[in-house]
Order: structure tokens, then sequence, then C-alpha cells
């Protein structure tokens, strides 16, 4: 049995069922062909505000039954996925225009996270602390209460459900504003699962919207916590109203992450992990491999090898084969995209493969003889491009990867990991990977970025997700009424 019927979800969005919103609805396109997927919902405002207040109330008594409960919950959940992962990646190929490997990845990644958050639920809540009295002293983490998630596009299914799963599972209420490019694959998607699975309504809220509705969710009094995955500019507006309301924000943001290449690291390999890191998913990914900083002894070699790569990897409908490179997600990211690739070549970059596209479609791209100044290699590209520069020096590798206001990912390729080690431990970075290049997650991993790619390790992992989504409480207890002098 499918999972999702577009004519029963059209133009609906999730408040513990399907219901009309305020805002109306529009079109879920795919990106390959501008053909219509499907009608969603769209909330607006008012639809945030009443969706909290009902978050809030469900939340009590959802955060009142046994971990045993909100485990099996999330248990169930996982098996859905994992049920419907086909269907499921076949709407992340159609509305997100991943490739179909991609896609298959990403709804695996669903799964994990559903089952990880279900042993989250079981996990201690505290400890107990000495004191100096006759009395029992602790903490204890209790839930946040309503969770406000704003996710993106690029992985519109597994960047909502490392909120959403580990907040639920920690007895939280969520409502997810996913973004509306990709409301169906990272929002519908998300509702129903939890329907089916049998979590209680009202528990979750699913709104897809726009910048009114993010803004109201931030605002809102009832959303103690956000969690937010996007652009750099739209995190500092979010932070900055978060601070305005007192409440936890945690931020996931950009990143132009180096790709640092030894003169000991074997050159074919340290090319291929290169050119996964710069290309997957057309490079639409906060990891993304943006600079690819190379020992001069071997950069020329390196760059003709990327490019060889580059000019193999097929550009296409995911849909109708398995190309390695779908479409971006629309024509304003293309031009961006197009508008860096072309600077950066009158700057004095040479173009060593791909800066065409047709259509939505861009060709994977790489460029060498790059300066620091060059706009592919200085800014978050968000696109298939891969910039090479050449070091000479160590000392020089680590300004390179150091320079710039991103701190999220960086990869070492070096014959010697202990030297790759000694080197990473030089640059600012959330996510260190030694001999593999910039891109990866695991449900168990904590994962952030330090500077302006975010606020830090705020997802995956116990630690982490207790940190993110309970509150942090001191509780003490005594025989006796304690006697003072008045």
């Amino acid at each position: 049995m499918s999972l999702l019927d577009p004519t029963a979800f059209g133009g609906r969005v999730f408040t513990g069922d399907w219901t009309k919103p305020r805002g109306g609805d529009a079109p879920a396109t795919s990106p390959a062909t501008g053909a219509e997927l499907a009608r969603i919902g769209m909330a607006d405002a008012d639809d945030v505000t009443a969706s909290a207040a009902r978050a809030a109330d469900a939340q009590r008594g959802w955060a009142a039954t046994s971990f045993e409960e909100r485990a099996a919950v999330l248990r169930r959940a996982g098996a859905l996925f994992e049920e419907h992962a086909e269907e499921i990646a076949g709407w992340l190929v159609r509305e997100a225009g991943s490739a179909q490997g991609k896609a298959a990845f990403e709804s695996h990644l669903a799964v994990t996270e559903a089952y990880e958050s279900a042993a989250l639920a079981s996990q201690p809540a505290g400890e107990v602390l000495r004191t100096a009295k006759p009395r029992l002293s602790m903490s204890r983490r209790v839930p946040a209460g309503v969770v406000g998630v704003i996710s993106p596009f690029n992985f519109p299914l597994i960047l909502a459900m490392r909120s959403v799963a580990p907040a639920l599972a920690l007895g939280n209420a969520v409502v997810l504003k996913p973004d509306p490019r990709t409301a169906v694959c990272g929002g519908a998607v998300v509702a129903e699962v939890f329907r089916r699975a049998g979590l209680p309504e009202g528990v979750l809220h699913v709104l897809p919207g726009g910048a009114e509705a993010g803004e109201r969710l931030v605002a809102e009094p009832r959303v103690r916590v956000v969690s937010f995955t996007g652009s750099t500019a739209a995190g500092r507006k979010v932070g900055e109203a978060a601070g305005r309301h007192l409440k936890r924000v945690h931020l996931e943001l950009g990143g132009n992450s180096p790709l640092v290449v030894l003169g000991d690291a074997d050159v074919e390999a340290a090319a291929s992990a290169g050119a996964w890191g710069a290309f997957l998913h057309q490079g639409q990914i906060c990891m993304t491999t943006g600079r690819h900083i190379v020992h001069s002894s071997i950069a020329e070699e390196y760059a003709e090898r990327l490019a060889a790569k580059a000019d193999a990897l097929a550009v296409g409908d995911p849909a109708d084969d398995p190309a390695a490179l779908g479409p971006l997600i629309d024509t304003g990211q293309r031009d961006r995209v197009h508008g860096l690739v072309t600077r950066s070549v009158e700057a004095g970059a040479r173009l060593r493969a791909g800066g065409a596209y047709d259509g939505l479609f861009y060709r994977p791209t790489v460029l060498d003889r790059v300066g620091p100044e060059a706009p592919a290699y200085a800014e978050e590209v968000f696109g298939p491009v891969a910039p090479v520069i050449a070091f000479d020096t160590e000392d020089e590798a680590v300004a390179l990867a150091s320079e710039g206001e991103y701190g999220l990912s960086l990869g070492v390729l070096t014959g010697d990991p202990m030297r790759g080690m000694e080197l990473a431990e030089r640059i600012p970075a959330g996510l260190v990977h030694i001999n593999d290049q910039t891109v990866d997650d695991e449900a168990t991993a904590p994962f952030g970025g330090v500077g302006a790619s975010g606020t830090g390790s705020r997802f995956g992992g116990t630690a982490a997700n207790m940190e993110a989504f309970t509150e942090t409480q001191w509780v003490t207890m005594q025989a006796d009424i304690e006697r003072y002098p008045f």
C-alpha cells in the first residue's frame, strides 16, 4: 500500500491529521521537468500560532507517557520508513532533484534516525549530585516543551528527521516548517509516517510556508526551542529573533569546506574523493567540498584527474536515468552558481571542465589556478563547482583552509594519517575527516559547525540530542521540612 496519496493530503497541512490551512495551497513541482507533482498546503502566521497552542496542550500528555511507549512509536516509524523506502526515494528524486543513489541514501538515513531516537528515549535522564545537606540532590533532563524545526530543500527528509525524531523521543511536541520547494519529501512524508506509527494527535505539526510562517514560529512564545538548518544569512536573522524572545536556537548553517591534499596522497584516490565531495547532489550540501587545497607537487595532476571525472559524469533527470547529477533546485540558484564561475574565470581561474548548463542541469565544473579572492573559491557556491588552489608549505595550507568565516567540515588526504591529524588540529572545523572528503553524516555522531557555520554540534548522538531538546532541572528532596530562623 502506498504511503502518500497526493489527492488525500493535497492542499492540506498536518496538525495531527490533514487539514486545510489559512494560507491556501501551492504546487509541488519537479525541478527537472517543471511538472506539477501535487498540491501542498501553505500555512500562514495564524496557522503557526494555532498549531503551537495545540502542540503545547498535546505535549504534556506525550511527555507523561512512558519511555517505552515513545520508543515504540519511533520504532514503528523506522519500520515504515524501511517499508516505503522506494516510494520515499521516488519523491526525493522527483521533487528535490536527487540522483537515485542520493535519494536511497537519504531514505536510509531517515530509518537510522528513527531507530537511534527510539534508543534515545531510554537513556539516563540525569545524575545524582553531591550535597552538603542531609538530602537527595539530583539533576534531571526534562522535555523543553514545543520544538520548532525549520528545514531546507537540499536534504529535506533527513534534515527534518534529525531534529524531529530525537525531539519527539525525548517527550517534546514539534512544529515543523519544511521548505515549500520540498514540502512533500521533507514534510508530508514525515507527517504520514508518524501518523501511521501511532503518534498521538497534536504532537507533530507539519506546516510548509514562507517567511511569515517562519518568523511567527521563532517568535511564538509556546515554542521554546528552535532548530534551524539553512543559509548563514537566514540563520543570523533567526538567531537575532530568538535572542529577543529569550529562547534557545540551534543553527546549522552554510559552509565552504576545505579538502587539504598533501603531497604524499594517492592522487587518483584523492581525485575520486574530491569529485564525490564536490559534485554529490549537485554540490547542494552545506558540507560540500568547496575548496580543494592541493600541494603544488601534485596540483596539476589532481586538477587533470578531477576534470576527467567531471567530464565523465552524466547529468540528467534522475527520474528517467541513473544520472550522477540531477538539476539544481531553481533558476535563482543556477544563475548564482554560473555567475560565480564566470567571475572566477574573468579573475584568472582556468576552466578545466564544465562551466555550462542546460536548463537547471549544470555540468560539474573544475577550476584551477584560482587565487584566494576568486568568487567560486571565497564564497559558498552551493553548486557542482570544484576550485583547486595550490600550496607549498603546511603553514600555507593551514592559512588557506582557516581563512574565511565558515568552519563546518574539513577533510585531509595524506599517506600519513597522524600527520593529517596534526595538521587538522590547526584548522577550525566542527567536523574533521582524515583520509576522507568533507560530506558525511550519521545519526550516532554529533553534527555542527563553528564560526558562520553555526552554533556547534547540536544534533546527533546521545549527548548532543539531550542538550538540544531538553532542559536541565535541579531537584532536591529531604525527609523533613527544613527549619529556618524566621
